[in-house]
């Protein structure tokens, strides 16, 4: 065997190594249904599945939501929050939720914390690119462009960038309340 020894293979789950690795997997991560549910597929699809009966994953996921060991809402809610004291806007907190699958209903509260604190997610964003108000010197035209592109992308609506992009050095822009 030159060297190497083999793992022997792992056995399928059945109904309660599965629940063992779902207690596993919400003890260790915060996580959603959502998540919940790919990592056991992606289990059973590593290691197969021994019982007759469809896998339970949809009944585990939701079980674990009842007991509290989930909770969409609040995972929404601390997502957006870190984002948002990360600089990121409104956009990217959205495309976090979705891609965590939240559902809509769950991250409602977390919309509306994103869309509360824009100004301050913008500011936190120019402040650590050193961009608009928080700059050394004036931008040339070309890294005003580059630093409005990239608050975009890290999704501030174009008005709230621009605003930002365009302040002189050491001259923060007043918020005004729809930007």
């Amino acid at each position: 065997m030159n060297g190497r020894t083999r793992k022997k293979p792992r056995p399928p789950l059945d109904r309660e190594s599965l629940e063992q690795l779902a207690l596993f997997y919400v003890g260790r991560y915060a996580t959603t249904r959502a998540k919940l549910r790919n990592y056991l597929g992606r289990k059973i699809r590593e290691r197969g599945w021994a019982d007759e009966r469809q896998p339970p994953i949809e009944d585990l996921a939701e079980k674990f939501a009842e007991l509290g060991y989930v909770d969409d809402a609040a995972f929404a809610s601390a997502k957006a929050a870190s984002l948002l004291r990360r600089g990121y806007g409104e956009r990217r907190v959205e495309q976090a939720l979705y891609v965590a699958g939240i559902e809509d209903e769950d991250a409602h509260d977390a919309r509306e914390q994103a869309e509360a604190q824009a100004w301050e997610a913008a500011l936190a964003f120019a402040r650590k690119r050193r961009v608009g108000p928080f700059a050394r010197e004036a931008l040339d035209p070309d890294r005003k462009r580059k630093a409005l592109a990239a608050m975009m992308r890290a999704g501030h609506p174009y008005e709230l960038a621009r605003k930002l992009i365009e302040a002189a050095p050491g001259d923060v822009p007043e918020h005004e309340h729809g930007l």
